[in-house]
């Protein structure tokens, strides 16, 4: 290709891009007003006046390259060229929008509106007679179809994961582990909006039977203290470190065994009534800051989810 028929074939793509990054976002938002005000049926006819207006446009935009696209060298060639090239770029502009509208980063507004002329000049790129021209199209396109399929869902969902480990460390003082007791296995987190609860089951859910519990929260009072009022099968206590100790005796001797204690700033609760006392400490004295790689495990799994 001579540098004079190069520079022809740069103005073509080049007009076509223009055209179609200036007119077509002009088109789409009549179309959503449209449709936003009269439903789908009056969308119609914008359609109507805005499709041979897009093609007119590009057939506008192929007179230069008349020497350059032999489907440019008459009028009636040119119209048949520039539909197709509408044709191919809109599907191109429908996959843009899909791929947006599942939050793959098209960079701001400016680069957005910029990026909608680029399917039809790369259309427009397949149908110039040089191979070169058209190894840089398809180069374009497979870098297109690379990024909205693969690298920018990824890193779409990589900012979700990141926004909402976000959310769950609002606050960092209430997110706390402890080890599962010997049988048994986190199930199930909440982080709500001023506590952090944990339950473990057994491992062999269904088959057994078990149950204990993990609530991590502001301190209630400046040190735990026994409520003023307590019912017959209750007994409640608090040791000389300040830890609370409350039984609740059930029918069948069964005993619901709750422990309190304060952890820095914060005031941590665990309560079971299939574990005794030295079991529930091993809980409490195995407290340790949630991490991000059980954070992001829990994630995973789907086992920790927002509070309200």
């Amino acid at each position: 290709m001579t540098s004079g028929r190069g520079a022809l074939t740069a103005l073509h793509l080049f007009l076509v891009w223009a055209t179609m990054a200036a007119a077509m976002p002009v088109l789409g938002f009549e179309l959503v007003v449209t449709a936003w005000g009269g439903g789908a049926g009056a969308a119609v006819p914008v359609l109507a006046l805005g499709v041979p207006l897009m093609v007119g446009l590009l057939a506008i935009a192929g007179i230069p390259a008349r020497t350059v696209v032999p489907l440019c060298g008459s009028l009636r060639r040119r119209l048949g060229w520039a539909a197709v090239i509408f044709a191919l770029g809109t599907l191109g502009v429908l996959a843009g929008l899909a791929a947006y509208r599942g939050d793959v980063d098209l960079g701001s507004a400016s680069t957005r509106v910029a990026l909608t002329g680029v399917p039809y000049a790369v259309a427009a790129a397949f149908f110039v007679p040089s191979r070169w021209v058209r190894l840089g199209a398809v180069a374009a396109l497979a870098a297109g179809v690379v990024y909205g399929s693969s690298i920018g869902p990824v890193q779409a969902q990589q900012r979700r994961d990141a926004a909402e480990i976000a959310r769950y460390r609002e606050h960092p003082e209430l997110l706390y582990l402890g080890a599962p007791p010997p049988g048994m296995r986190l199930s199930r987190a909440v982080v709500g909006p001023a506590y952090f609860s944990v339950e473990y089951h057994p491992v062999r859910e269904g088959y057994e039977l078990g149950y204990a519990g993990l609530l991590m929260r502001p301190p209630l009072t400046l040190t735990p203290r026994c409520p003023k009022l307590v019912e017959k099968s209750e007994t409640c206590t608090v040791d000389v470190h300040g830890e609370m100790r409350m039984i609740r005796r059930l029918p069948g001797g069964t005993r619901d065994i709750t422990l309190t204690r304060r952890h820095h700033d914060a005031e941590v609760e665990v309560t079971s009534q299939s574990l005794d006392e030295p079991g529930l400490r091993r809980l409490l004295n195995t407290l340790h800051p949630l991490s991000n790689t059980e954070l992001e495990r829990l994630m995973r799994e789907k086992v920790i989810t927002q509070g309200y």
